[in-house]
């Protein structure tokens, strides 16, 4: 079990005796009935109890067939109600999150990587292929659980990646998801206020991306409360309109790139046409959004120019 649940105190997960598929509904819908979202108690039957989505819908044309949880069912009853007595994510209870075709360690402390996020290691290959060059030396810039930094890793075998981040929290859930993957060998951790550690590297990144805190602080305060009470704040707050993290990373974007390296934010949906004036601003070339797999606007890249720029300062932490 993760480490979180056994500190927390809930049960072993136990052994599971053999249900039919329609003792299971019933005992799903029991469950439903103290409260939640349908989507949400699948969820946790699935990654907890290994009972994939598609197989619980065809048990109801299957009332006798046999099931076999992976868990007790008084361990996922247990995780359920602390899911809706303290709002806690499923994530953090269950101490995994699917992400891309990956299976990432998260705890409290770090952010739940998100769906829109998946994504933007794809942007990353795509603008890197030929006449681009293969990125030699890469940067994830707020790695959080270092699903974007693993993702990096796993696209591009035969580079080197830096991960940063602020929090000590982070930087340790990063490393075991570096570790469980076999990529720890190719990327170097260091904690840092987003560019403020990286200065022995200035110039030299073909790659930096960033999904940096970007919700504005007034919007945070309204966020759900699985979100807003148990997940970083530190990690969502992008101040009063949501840019300040972003413009830190830009700032620093044209000393630390090398010539006609590559910058790739994630923002808010909403904040695109700004972003990409803040890049334009700071001198960077091949300015454009991106869109998600909704059609949203939710990436913006650039490029330093290949012509020498004349070098600027350390942008303050």
């Amino acid at each position: 079990m993760h480490q979180a649940l056994a500190d927390g105190g809930s049960p072993s997960p136990g052994s599971s005796r053999t249900l039919t598929a329609e003792e299971l509904l019933v005992w799903r819908r029991v469950l439903l009935a103290e409260g939640g979202r349908p989507a949400d108690l699948d969820w946790l039957l699935d990654l907890a109890g290994g009972l994939p989505w598609r197989e619980l819908q065809a048990l109801r044309l299957h009332p006798g067939r046999p099931v076999q949880l992976r868990c007790s069912q008084a361990h996922i009853e247990d995780l359920w109600r602390r899911h809706l007595a303290a709002d806690a994510p499923l994530q953090y209870l269950v101490g995994r999150c699917p992400w891309r075709d990956l299976e990432v360690q998260v705890a409290p402390g770090v952010l739940i990587p998100r769906q829109e996020t998946e994504h933007l290691p794809d942007l990353a290959v795509d603008l890197s292929r030929p006449p681009a060059a293969i990125p030699r030396l890469w940067a994830d810039l707020g790695t959080g659980s270092g699903c974007l930094a693993l993702a990096l890793a796993l696209a591009f075998p035969h580079s080197r990646g830096l991960t940063v981040d602020v929090s000590g929290a982070a930087l340790a859930q990063a490393e075991l998801n570096l570790r469980a993957y076999g990529a720890l060998d190719r990327v170097r951790l260091i904690h840092s206020h987003w560019w403020q550690e990286l200065t022995p590297w200035w110039g030299q990144l073909d790659l930096v991306v960033a999904n940096p805190p970007y919700i504005p602080s007034t919007t945070v305060d309204g966020l759900e409360p699985v979100v807003r009470l148990h997940e970083p704040r530190l990690a969502l707050d992008g101040g009063a309109d949501g840019l300040a993290a972003v413009r830190q990373v830009v700032a620093g974007a044209p000393s630390a790139l090398a010539p006609g390296g590559l910058l790739l934010l994630e923002h808010h949906h909403d904040q695109s046409q700004a972003v990409l004036a803040l890049l334009d601003a700071a001198g960077l070339e091949e300015v454009a959004a991106h869109h998600d797999l909704e059609g949203v606007a939710r990436f913006a890249s650039a490029r330093r120019p290949l012509a020498t720029m004349a070098p600027a300062e350390t942008p303050q932490a």
